[in-house]
């Protein structure tokens, strides 16, 4: 069966063809590797081993293998990965040595209480890092998050990595932001003491294939609405600003990071292209005809400023030479064809 993703794979790969010698014969281990981020470092990474015999495998930590292989068999029968079970703050460590750690663990939707989602960011950290001491990993890249800054203020139109807010530590709603800067801190921490390549990715908002519909992601819970036949329900006002890389691009991004970017050095991850959530709900729509309709919740109100959640990616085009390649619509056209692909092929099933 041809893969759905091959227009994405090959576009990936066009772009990150000259760096991946580094992966010829070496092994390496992805936390994190069955949710919306690891399904796409898989498929990229399978896709490169076969296209260009690297002769690489990768171990993918998972806390329900079985789970992984309802969800895209293809890759958890791939010969060139491996699944070990386990929870990523207490994981046992596999035997061998590994070249690469990539910490793509990152529970941003987790139903869990806020002291168990900060246990798991920190010490799922911590364990990941230890590891990729013990197996004398060289680079280590830790999927971090835009959340690290706090609330945008509303005068800066895109947060660059230089900027000094923080989260409010006292409000529970920021337990991912406070747990990832403590992870980027570690990651600092192992930098120092034992020499470790550790690269972050700051990410922020995306959309392709693999993003649940189901949980808080306004973009996916659009095309659900759409596929559904609409309306298209829009929870807030619509005013807050938004933008969205499209998953190709961001699986470039990750790849170049972690194999030419600097350690402790922060990258913002993302499209400096903003969009309001209203905006991006119309855009949804058109997806689906003029029968498909927006509804919004709340009229805005003219005294509150709208929130911001918006990139600056100078130093990432600027230092690794990374660009918005897929637009907003785009984007949002191959990843509504995707789930219908994907719809088909299960009731097919």
């Amino acid at each position: 069966m041809s893969n759905p993703l091959t227009i994405d794979l090959d576009h990936v790969l066009s772009q990150t063809r000259g760096l991946w010698d580094e992966l010829r014969g070496q092994r390496i281990f992805i936390t994190g590797g069955t949710g919306f981020f690891g399904c796409w470092l898989l498929e990229t990474f399978v896709y490169a081993v076969d296209r260009l015999d690297l002769g690489a495998s990768a171990v993918v930590l998972t806390r329900d293998g079985g789970a992984f292989r309802l969800k895209a068999a293809h890759l958890a029968s791939h010969p060139a990965l491996q699944f070990h079970v386990g929870d990523v703050r207490s994981f046992s460590f596999p035997s061998g040595t590994f070249s690469h750690v990539i910490h793509a663990a990152t529970p941003s939707t987790s139903p869990e209480p806020p002291r168990v989602l900060l246990d798991t960011i920190i010490q799922g950290t911590r364990r990941a890092l230890e590891f990729a001491v013990h197996c004398g990993a060289r680079k280590f890249l830790l999927a971090s998050s835009g959340a690290v800054y706090g609330r945008q203020p509303v005068d800066v139109t895109h947060v660059s990595e230089n900027s000094q807010g923080a989260p409010e530590p006292l409000d529970l709603r920021a337990t991912y932001g406070e747990g990832k800067r403590v992870a980027e801190l570690f990651c600092a921490i192992y930098a120092h003491e034992f020499g470790i390549e550790a690269k972050i990715a700051r990410c922020f908002a995306f959309v392709g294939p693999y993003l649940p519909l189901d949980v808080h992601f306004a973009v996916g819970n659009f095309i659900r609405d759409g596929l559904a036949g609409g309306p298209i329900r829009v929870n807030g006002d619509g005013t807050p600003f938004r933008s969205y890389l499209y998953a190709a691009d961001l699986a470039v991004w990750l790849w170049t990071i972690l194999f030419s970017g600097a350690s402790a050095r922060p990258y913002n991850v993302g499209s400096e292209a903003e969009t309001t959530i209203l905006e991006l709900a119309t855009t949804v729509a058109k997806m689906f005809g003029p029968h498909v309709q927006v509804v919004v919740a709340r009229q805005p109100n003219p005294q509150q400023p709208p929130e911001r959640y918006v990139p600056s990616t100078k130093r990432a085009q600027g230092e690794l030479g990374l660009r918005t390649a897929i637009g907003l619509e785009e984007s949002i056209r191959r990843t509504v064809a995707w789930h219908r692909e994907s719809s088909r092929l299960q009731v097919g099933t």
